[in-house]
């Protein structure tokens, strides 16, 4: 998971994980900065100019964002490649965990707004597949799912189910240098973005008073 938020009782599938404190969560409460952090990871190091292009922002922007990034330890100088005109910028850690419950109910705005920063993310990442899935190689187009299956279940199958998906994953190659460099011809890089959703029915809405000469719970003209 390269740009995921991992939640509590998440495996550790890398030892390179940062765990969100305060500041952290605080720090990537926002959309840019989740994606500076995920295009870091995922492609390695690289300057604001040629982040702002692949973000649609503008370079300024992005500046500001990864400094910030930098003063909350995520991202830090690769100074092996900077130049007195071009600043380079490296992640620090390959996946983020956000495991702490008591955090997370301490600062209830922060880990709403970071969660929805990562959704987001994660909904312009399946918008730019679907963008190039007609100009990919035919075998990959068939390799293409979108899903959604709704089940009914207790918070216990819940959790069990949520473990079986991650020990599916943790079978798989990780997408890291070292993978990529001794992967089988014709492997390619494949996001797997999984939700677990709860969506708890709503409550019946209390009874009105009923009318002289109605039935309990039978409404009145």
């Amino acid at each position: 998971m390269t740009d995921a938020a991992k939640g509590p009782d998440a495996p550790a599938f890398e030892e390179n994980s940062v765990v969100l404190d305060a500041k952290g969560l605080r720090a990537l409460a926002h959309p840019v900065r989740v994606q500076l952090v995920g295009h870091l990871r995922k492609y390695g190091p690289s300057t604001a100019t040629r982040l702002a292009e692949r973000l649609g922002v503008n370079s300024g922007t992005a500046s500001y964002h990864l400094r910030r990034l930098g003063e909350a330890g995520f991202v830090e100088e690769d100074t092996e490649r900077g130049n007195a005109r071009e600043r380079w910028w490296r992640s620090v850690h390959r996946t983020t965990e956000l495991s702490d419950r008591e955090l997370t109910e301490q600062e209830p705005e922060a880990t709403l707004a970071y969660l929805q920063s990562v959704s987001a993310t994660y909904t312009l990442r399946a918008q730019q597949a679907l963008n190039e899935l007609q100009t990919m190689p035919r075998p990959w187009r068939g390799t293409f799912d979108m899903s959604d299956w709704a089940l009914r279940l207790t918070p216990e199958e819940t959790i069990t189910l949520r473990q079986e998906l991650w020990d599916v994953l943790a079978r798989y190659r990780w997408d890291t240098p070292e993978a990529a460099a001794s992967a089988p011809e014709g492997a390619e890089r494949v996001g797997v973005i999984t939700h677990i959703l709860p969506e708890l029915d709503t409550s019946a809405p209390p009874e009105e008073p009923s009318a002289p000469g109605t039935a309990p719970g039978a409404k009145a003209p």
